[in-house]
């Protein structure tokens, strides 16, 4: 009995945040491997962080500038730590796991401890938190650093004079870094110019924000400008329909409602003036830099989420106070039981993000028919050619296949996929092999094959060669065909 008092007293000392910090590192490495399985987004974060520094910026310079700053994060991790699904997605754990700290403790300072309990345990369950806590790409490293610099605008507005210097360079190194992993996640800045303007914060504090986003901003204008000439990267992104507006619609309708049941606590700082543009203006700006050039894509502002799940939890904090003058010990179970209301209900989404299945595709699976399949003299080709990165990403299992269509690697060539011969050539080099292996798409992803070199490649298989083994697992297609 003394030892479980000694328990319950140690908890009780434990600072909040540390509660929703647990519970998102728990549901970010149940199911970490996802079977062992990486999708074509991940590939890329691996194939590239193997690379040493020297290729990773000679690539930078011909495709994914964006992202040159985490490759160069994760190639260090790599180097340390080795390649494998812990070290691509770990980070991407650790990171959600400050911005739920992020949220709890914005969440408590604005509206109680209820409210930023709620918010921190809310933010984990999320849906799309839950997709990208398992994610080896940088969109939950840019949701940590969102939820660094809104919790020091926070501070800063509850403190008198304008806030100490040392806040606001963290706060623009914030937005620098953010800015870096990704530049669409610099619409925090509006987002927090509406949080000041919401809570007419005084002069002092405008002057120093403008100062230290300005300093941010500019740091990451030589990566926007660069960025610009491989724009062409985003062109399969597909231009604004009505239906792809119903999801900000709903986020907008849900953060209202929490915005309406917010009381501030004190001063004329609230979750509102918070939450709710953290919420909906990077979603609108997403959405009108989509009318110039379509861009909409929910994970350049999932950062945004730390807005939902601030409003969440004033909501629930406002039903805590509505409960407790009536049933006082009932309110202090209010919060966890409708949070495990919450896992309940999403357990079947939370358990199929955690499948493969969940992705598209699944390069590491296609890998295993390989080594199965393959016999010595075999040749290899991939249609489209971005396929290849199930090769970069687990060379050993393609040991002793001839990449006949490949010109010039991925590595010397600066590219993700590497440069391929001739239509011509490849043609002349497909009708010298007796077997040859395909990595295509899925019959159920796979797009109609473009540009001369692949439809040569499906022309020369369909007349001269029979396949004789065809598997199609997890959004990739392995077919083996022989010379007919």
């Amino acid at each position: 009995m003394a030892a479980c008092s000694a328990v319950v007293a140690v908890v009780r000392r434990l600072p909040i945040w540390s509660v929703p910090v647990v519970w998102t590192l728990a549901l970010g490495l149940w199911g970490l491997s996802r079977e062992y399985s990486v999708w074509r987004d991940e590939a890329a974060t691996w194939q590239v962080a193997r690379r040493s520094a020297a290729d990773i910026w000679h690539m930078l310079g011909q495709v994914d500038v964006v992202h040159g700053f985490y490759y160069l994060l994760m190639h260090g991790l790599f180097a340390c730590f080795g390649p494998g699904t812990t070290t691509l997605r770990l980070p991407s754990v650790l990171a959600m796991a400050v911005a739920a700290a992020c949220v709890t403790v914005i969440g408590s300072r604005l509206a109680g401890a209820w409210a930023g309990l709620g918010g921190g345990l809310v933010f984990g369950l999320l849906p799309a938190v839950q997709f990208h806590l398992q994610e080896g790409r940088p969109y939950a490293l840019i949701a940590a650093g969102a939820g660094i610099s809104t919790l020091l605008l926070v501070t800063v507005l509850q403190r008198e004079r304008g806030g100490r210097g040392a806040h606001w360079a963290a706060y623009g190194g914030a937005i620098l870094v953010c800015g870096l992993l990704n530049w669409l996640s610099l619409l925090i800045v509006p987002a927090h110019a509406a949080t000041l303007a919401w809570a007419r914060a005084p002069r002092a504090v405008w002057v120093r924000w403008a100062t230290a986003s300005a300093v941010g901003v500019a740091g990451v204008l030589p990566l926007i400008l660069f960025s610009r000439r491989q724009s062409g990267q985003v062109s399969w992104i597909p231009p604004l329909t009505w239906h792809m507006l119903i999801g900000p619609a709903v986020l907008l309708a849900i953060g209202c409602l929490g915005a309406l049941l917010d009381r501030p606590r004190t001063g004329r700082v609230s979750v509102a003036a918070v939450g709710l543009p953290l919420l909906v203006v990077p979603q609108l700006g997403l959405l009108g830099l989509s009318l110039i050039r379509p861009l909409f894509l929910d994970r350049y502002v999932l950062f945004s989420m730390l807005g939902l799940a601030l409003l969440v939890g004033a909501a629930l904090g406002a039903a805590v106070r509505a409960v407790r003058p009536g049933f006082p010990r009932a309110s202090s179970w209010l919060v966890p039981v409708l949070v495990a209301v919450a896992v309940a209900a999403l357990l079947p989404q939370s358990l199929a993000k955690r499948s493969p299945a969940s992705r598209v595709d699944d390069v590491l699976a296609t890998a295993v028919h390989v080594r199965r399949l393959k016999q010595p003299g075999d040749a290899v080709l991939f249609a489209p050619s971005a396929r290849r990165d199930t090769a970069l990403v687990s060379p050993d299992d393609f040991a002793g296949l001839r990449d006949i269509a490949l010109a010039q690697s991925p590595v010397a060539s600066g590219t993700l996929k590497g440069v391929e011969a001739d239509p011509a050539r490849i043609r002349t080099a497909m009708l010298a092999q007796r077997r040859i292996l395909l990595i295509t798409d899925a019959p159920g992803v796979a797009r109609p094959l473009s540009g001369g070199r692949d439809r040569t490649k499906a022309a020369v298989l369909r007349e001269y060669f029979t396949v004789v083994a065809d598997e199609a697992v997890r959004g990739r297609r392995l077919l083996v065909y022989e010379r007919l």
